[in-house]
């Protein structure tokens, strides 16, 4: 009985490794294909940039005082020549007044000393005359001509010092008007750095008391695209772009201005694109919805092109495995299909790509025919030959 269990046992470890042996297969790879289609691409230049307003200004003041007034507030709309805050005036007043005095302290003393000169021509006039008669000496005669002389002069230092009055008097209006901060533009307030009681000092740099936005209808996107797609991108080209806010939102846009002042951070040159966009209304019908900035994904549109042979990337991408390396040597872009079960490599020129799919310009490739885009198949373990142990 022990013989009859032995001799099984023998006999089914032979059956497995007859099996094992003789009766395993290579498995047939396995890929994964995806058609070829024509359709629309549409070639763009992608870069990000900052929503802003046209024209910005920054409202400061020329003179230094303290806040009385504050007429507008974050988000007010303003005009031309409005009245937006005011300086305490009392100090400015008092200048000016004085400067009025001056004035006419000078006027007053241009007046006396005209008066003085004709006095003056009278008394030279008299000696000479008497001189002549032998009358008076020499040297009176002379010392009323200096008089004269002496007057004449007095009387242009009063004139300007005349000048010089009104000048400063013109300096003081001046400055009492600039304590009045109006607003030099239409437009919206986008910021308000001030507050009632605060003091601003404007000896040595001009301090910023609001920022107005001019005209929030009509806004600028300013991107920073890569120095190998700036030669692409030209004025006039339309424009895809999105913001954070509204991602279901595609706004629309046209390039405008494309700057040639490189920026150059970490080794990266890049240049300043602009592209004007209209601003449209949210459901309310009166508040925009582009606010300055936002970031924008931006996509410049390069070409469209409809109506073309276009694959799959990941199609141009594909290569097979180690052991079609002697078919992958083949110069030029090529895409690969299965003729029965045999793989073929396909040459191909293609054209414009949309980061997806590539144009297919010529080439033995038809539309719907099935193109492998990757391998299921994991290469084999190499093992090291030698005998099989049981």
């Amino acid at each position: 009985m022990k013989k009859l269990f032995a001799g099984f046992v023998i006999a089914a470890l032979l059956g497995a490794s007859a099996f094992f042996l003789f009766s395993k297969k290579e498995e047939t790879p396995k890929y994964v294909t995806e058609k070829v289609v024509r359709g629309e691409i549409i070639e763009t230049v992608t870069a990000s940039g900052t929503v802003n307003a046209v024209t910005t200004v920054l409202v400061g003041t020329q003179v230094s005082g303290t806040i009385r007034d504050i007429h507008v507030d974050f988000n007010s709309p303003v005009k031309k020549g409005q009245l937006i805050a005011l300086i305490d005036p009392q100090t400015f007043e008092a200048q000016v007044a004085q400067a009025k005095a001056n004035l006419l302290s000078a006027k007053a003393n241009l007046e006396k000393a005209e008066a003085t000169l004709v006095d003056a021509k009278r008394t030279m006039d008299r000696n000479r005359e008497l001189f002549s008669r032998n009358l008076i000496a020499r040297s009176e005669a002379d010392t009323s001509e200096t008089n004269y002389e002496t007057s004449g002069a007095q009387v242009s230092v009063s004139r300007a010092q005349v000048g010089q009055a009104e000048a400063a008097l013109k300096i003081a209006e001046a400055n009492l008007r600039y304590t009045n901060i109006l607003s030099p533009v239409d437009g919206i307030v986008v910021s308000r750095n001030v507050d009632v009681g605060q003091t601003v000092a404007a000896s040595f740099q001009t301090p910023t008391l609001f920022t107005i936005a001019r005209d929030l209808t009509k806004m600028q996107i300013n991107t920073n695209v890569d120095e190998a797609d700036i030669g692409r991108v030209k004025e006039g080209q339309d424009v895809e772009f999105s913001v954070d806010a509204y991602p279901d939102i595609v706004f629309k846009g046209k390039v405008s201005q494309i700057r040639n002042a490189p920026v150059t951070v970490q080794n990266v040159v890049t240049y300043d694109v602009v592209i004007r966009v209209d601003n449209p209304v949210g459901a309310n019908g009166h508040t925009p919805l582009l606010k300055p900035g936002m970031t924008a994904n931006v996509s410049i549109i390069l070409s469209i092109k409809n109506n073309v042979l276009k694959a799959p990337n990941a199609a141009l991408r594909f290569s097979p495995s180690d052991k079609n390396k002697d078919r992958t040597r083949q110069k030029g872009k090529g895409i690969w299909v299965m003729e029965g079960k045999e793989l073929k490599r396909i040459s191909v020129t293609t054209g414009v790509s949309d980061g997806n799919d590539t144009e297919i310009v010529s080439g033995g490739i038809e539309a719907g025919q099935e193109v492998i885009i990757d391998s299921l198949s994991k290469p084999k373990e190499v093992r090291p030959a030698g005998p099989r142990m049981f």
